[in-house]
């Protein structure tokens, strides 16, 4: 069973996000108001997922995500919003945000995303990753995407979208062992090792 902790300052809403995981066989080990008791029960129940709500007082869940990944948690991180401004999505697409979920209807959508999880994929809007890539490269004159080809490029946007190895295939009319080959040159080139890496890295770089 999936073993989740979420953080929502507002009860009402958080009390019915508890109920639809439950009722979906998902177990709720904790359910806080903020980031710093976020962090504690992390820590106290090591769950498999974490659900943040991005506007909390005190520790949000922009800075509650980003100090887990300065801590070198890795584990996967869903990030509810109401409405997302510029600056708090570059910042959690930076920090590599797993998934985001609009509170209108974020009982369905998150059973998507933790479906997404489970399997190894992101869940972020491709509107929402094509704004967040557009803001980094109006704030640079030089992305480090720069150094790719174009059909590197475009596998980087299937990746960031998460697309497997064989769906990239089956898009671009070519085989899986090609998209690898292309993989290998792209982790060579931009020094990474990780797909969830070369989602993120335009956006390191643009804010570096």
């Amino acid at each position: 069973m999936t073993r989740v902790v979420i953080a929502d300052d507002h009860k009402f809403f958080r009390s019915g996000v508890e109920a639809a995981l439950r009722a979906y066989g998902v177990d709720v080990v904790a359910s806080v108001e903020d980031g710093d008791a976020a962090l504690k029960s992390i820590a106290e129940t090591n769950p498999d997922i974490v659900i943040l709500d991005i506007n909390m007082p005190g520790r949000n869940g922009v800075m509650t995500l980003e100090a887990l990944r300065q801590a070198g948690d890795k584990r996967p991180v869903i990030v509810l919003v109401a409405e997302l401004e510029d600056d708090a999505l570059v910042a959690i697409i930076r920090a590599g945000v797993n998934a985001i979920v609009f509170k209108a209807g974020a009982e369905l959508q998150l059973f998507d995303a933790i479906k997404a999880i489970k399997q190894g994929m992101r869940f972020i809007d491709s509107d929402l990753l094509d704004r967040a890539f557009s803001l980094a490269s109006e704030s640079t004159s030089e992305s480090v995407l720069d150094k790719l080809t174009s059909r590197e490029r475009q596998i980087v946007k299937e990746i960031a979208l998460g697309l497997r190895n064989r769906d990239i295939a089956k898009k671009l009319n070519v085989t899986e062992g090609t998209i690898k080959i292309y993989l290998h040159n792209i982790y060579n080139k931009l020094g990474i090792n990780s797909r969830t890496e070369l989602a993120i890295i335009a956006l390191n770089d643009a804010s570096s």
